[in-house]
């Protein structure tokens, strides 16, 4: 006899600074990992699983991320109170937003339609320590007005091949499609101790390789320093540059604003 199962939706917000990426890993304080870890002391003997809707990198935060709870046996009598009883048992740097019951056929990676990645950043002077977890800082000055004009060579359909790990690129399946891409004044995260000036390079799409945006990033630091032309840069999208060395952006600038899912995700 089959037993029954229970579906869950958890969105989630966390500071990634103090942990190595999502994905549990032997002797590594990862999100998985923590978060595997209050569930058994909250729902006891109650057998489950947890699948997330990505893999973040080391140090990578989120405003809006997601995973899904699976239940055996017996459901969250009321999923309010199991919220904020999750919430008090959980480090400070990691806080559930929204918990709600999803049908069987709900698949957190196959029903996601778009993704929202932001890269927050400064430049020119040294930051105060404190932005550290949340903001990368190139003290070199950076032409902005042309990483600016150039964010927009990435959006559409591309072969990222230049910009992923050797493992994503040599299984072949690099193209990807950006719906936007594009670096503005940074207005939506402040702190009273962050720069006077800052930026965001905030990208839009489906579904990203591993450091996609972070290599993205980098090649758009690499212009404003003037390490590359902005022909070099476009042939980083068009040709096969076997000996390109690149440079990935830190992982402490980068958030998981948004995700999407599917309509048909209710129960």
């Amino acid at each position: 006899m089959h037993k029954k199962k229970y579906y869950y939706l958890i969105r989630l917000s966390y500071l990634g600074f103090r942990f190595n990426g999502w994905q549990k890993q032997p002797g590594f304080k990862t999100l998985e990992s923590m978060l595997t870890k209050t569930l058994k002391f909250i729902l006891k003997d109650n057998t489950f699983k947890i699948l997330g809707a990505g893999r973040t990198d080391a140090r990578v935060s989120s405003l809006a991320g997601a995973f899904e709870l699976f239940l055996e046996e017996k459901p969250l009598e009321n999923l309010e109170a199991f919220k904020v009883l999750f919430n008090v048992n959980l480090p400070p740097d990691i806080k559930i937003l929204s918990i709600s019951e999803v049908g069987e056929q709900f698949n957190i990676i196959q029903t996601v339609t778009e993704k929202t990645y932001c890269y927050l950043f400064s430049f020119g002077k040294k930051n105060h320590p404190f932005c550290a977890p949340l903001m990368a800082n190139y003290q070199e000055e950076l032409d902005i007005t042309l990483m600016i004009e150039a964010a927009g060579i990435f959006a559409g359909t591309h072969d990222f091949k230049n910009f992923t790990t050797k493992n994503d690129n040599k299984n072949g399946q690099t193209m990807r499609t950006i719906d936007s891409c594009e670096i503005r004044k940074n207005t939506e995260i402040s702190a009273s101790f962050f720069p006077q000036k800052s930026y965001v390079l905030e990208i839009r799409g489906k579904g990203f390789l591993r450091y996609q945006v972070r290599l993205i990033m980098g090649a758009l630091v690499s212009l404003g320093n003037k390490s590359i032309s902005l022909q070099e840069l476009k042939q980083l999208l068009y040709r096969d540059l076997d000996d390109f060395i690149p440079y990935v952006a830190p992982g402490s600038g980068l958030h998981l604003k948004e995700i999407l899912f599917a309509e048909h995700q209710g129960k």
